[in-house]
């Protein structure tokens, strides 16, 4: 079962085009991105994390939350962020909406990103599955070939 989700439409500067989805593991969810660079996605990744958390639809993105990551290399960079919205996630309630990420360095090795969403409202929100981090196992990060996917532990 492959599913898949848009960014937020925008009335600010054009961002590059993105998509994310899942894929079946054995006992974990993968998540699946395209996008035009590797801000791209890094928030379809994120996005599709939020996704498998809850059903974004009802999450709106009403306050920011300041994201910050670095690492050895740009995969790494990918499992400290996730990891870093999972811990907002899981210490804060956060639920992210929209992601507006800025790596920095070439090739990336740190990012700051902006989180738009709300904190958890029993009342609205569904949770979905528990994400306890991101993982290495069958990690891709191909900015030049526009795609990404990477596994996390439920």
């Amino acid at each position: 079962m492959h599913s898949y989700g848009d960014g937020p439409v925008n009335d600010g500067p054009r961002r590059p085009a993105r998509r994310w989805g899942h894929f079946p593991t054995t006992a974990d969810v993968g998540i699946w991105a395209t996008g035009a660079d590797a801000n791209a996605l890094l928030e379809a990744l994120g996005l599709g994390l939020f996704a498998v958390m809850t059903d974004l639809r009802r999450v709106r993105p009403r306050l920011e939350r300041a994201v910050s990551a670095s690492a050895n290399d740009p995969t790494e960079l990918v499992v400290a962020f996730l990891n870093e919205l999972v811990l907002l996630a899981s210490a804060d309630g956060f639920l992210v909406r929209e992601l507006e990420v800025r790596t920095i360095g070439d090739p990336g090795t740190s990012l700051v990103a902006a989180a738009r969403g709300e904190p958890f409202d029993r009342n609205r929100h569904a949770m979905r599955t528990e994400v306890k981090a991101a993982t290495f196992h069958g990690l891709v990060f191909d900015p030049a070939r526009h795609r990404a996917r990477v596994i996390v532990d439920i």
